[in-house]
């Protein structure tokens, strides 16, 4: 007489890490297919991917392709197809919003320096050094040759894929789970984040929205995610405040200088790269024109919290959204 064997049990497989200078956090869960040796296998391998494309991907690497990139700049330099994949989009992105996603800013990283050992004692750039820097940035100046993997930046300028190379490192750690037998699960690096499919119980994976001025880790709203990515854009991770104003790290092209709009966007997309190369653009627009570019994109959706601290939700996220109070109202 046979015995009969247990009903199968999901494992629950949480991993932490860190790479491209933030935090790594994967959540899945097993199957009857995937053991959990076999799912913790699978998060090492995303997770040696996305130190791999850190490493063609990062303008703050010499070596990396990026760097030679700049370094060579004026000159037709060899990438690889991912590298062309990211600038590509980038430069989508930057026709998108008229240019206020653009991929060539890193120009102004001279001046506006944010997060470095340097920044103890904060300083506003003059504004000549901005206005001469700013004229560098043009995202049409880049030439792309997608078929022959390279690209030419102009002579006087240089490129940062940092506004989108985390969505796109995020949607390859996703491509290797789904490729390793991984259904079920939350992939996460720093403010971008990939859910695919639903926990064992049926129900939806579900991120915090942070509040722009709460301690890290408190949110405002929390937004289910299925099969979809999660981006924020917020003026308060690499920010400081001199003479009672705010200076952030998103650099609106246009004038040089920090945007002042919002205080933080969230993007719901399809794919981390969209979300990731969408949320600038919206911050820097504000909640009027950035709501008219997310109504554009198929499947993609917006929590937006502006200056005034106003909260605006679009359409295709109000049913996935819920608010759990009025973010925090502060400088």
């Amino acid at each position: 007489m046979s015995v009969p064997s247990a009903p199968f049990e999901p494992v629950r497989v949480e991993v932490e890490d860190e790479a491209m200078g933030t935090s790594l956090h994967f959540i899945a869960y097993t199957t009857q297919k995937t053991s959990e040796a076999g799912t913790r296998s699978a998060i090492a391998k995303a997770v040696a991917e996305m130190r791999r494309l850190e490493g063609v991907l990062s303008e703050w690497r010499p070596e990396s392709e990026i760097g030679q990139v700049n370094a060579h700049a004026g000159d037709w330099v060899s990438i690889s197809p991912e590298a062309a994949q990211v600038i590509e989009r980038g430069l989508w992105a930057g026709k998108l919003s008229d240019g206020r996603f653009d991929i060539t800013f890193q120009a102004l990283s001279k001046v506006w320096k944010f997060g470095s050992a340097a920044d103890d004692e904060p300083k506003v750039p003059a504004r000549a050094e901005v206005e001469k820097l700013r004229k560098l940035v043009d995202y049409r100046r880049v030439e792309l040759d997608q078929a022959g993997h390279r690209v030419r930046i102009g002579k006087d300028q240089q490129m940062g894929l940092g506004g989108i190379a985390k969505g796109y490192i995020v949607d390859r750690a996703a491509a290797v789970l789904h490729e390793s037998g991984v259904e079920g699960f939350l992939a996460q690096a720093g403010g971008d984040l990939y859910g695919s499919g639903r926990k064992p119980d049926g129900s939806p994976w579900v991120s915090g929205v942070q509040d722009p001025r709460g301690k890290l880790g408190d949110f405002f709203a929390v937004l289910e995610l299925t099969d979809h990515a999660f981006s924020t854009a917020g003026d308060y991770a690499r920010a400081y405040v001199v003479g009672g104003k705010r200076y952030h790290h998103i650099i609106d092209p246009k004038t040089g200088y920090p945007a002042t709009a919002c205080r933080s966007v969230t993007i719901w997309a399809p794919d981390a790269t969209t979300a990731d190369g969408v949320d600038d653009a919206v911050f820097i627009l504000g909640p009027e024109r950035g709501l008219k570019l997310i109504e554009s994109l198929d499947g993609v959706g917006a929590v937006i919290v502006d200056a005034k601290n106003r909260v605006f939700i679009s359409e295709r996220v109000k049913d996935k959204v819920r608010v759990l109070r009025q973010p925090t109202d502060a400088l």
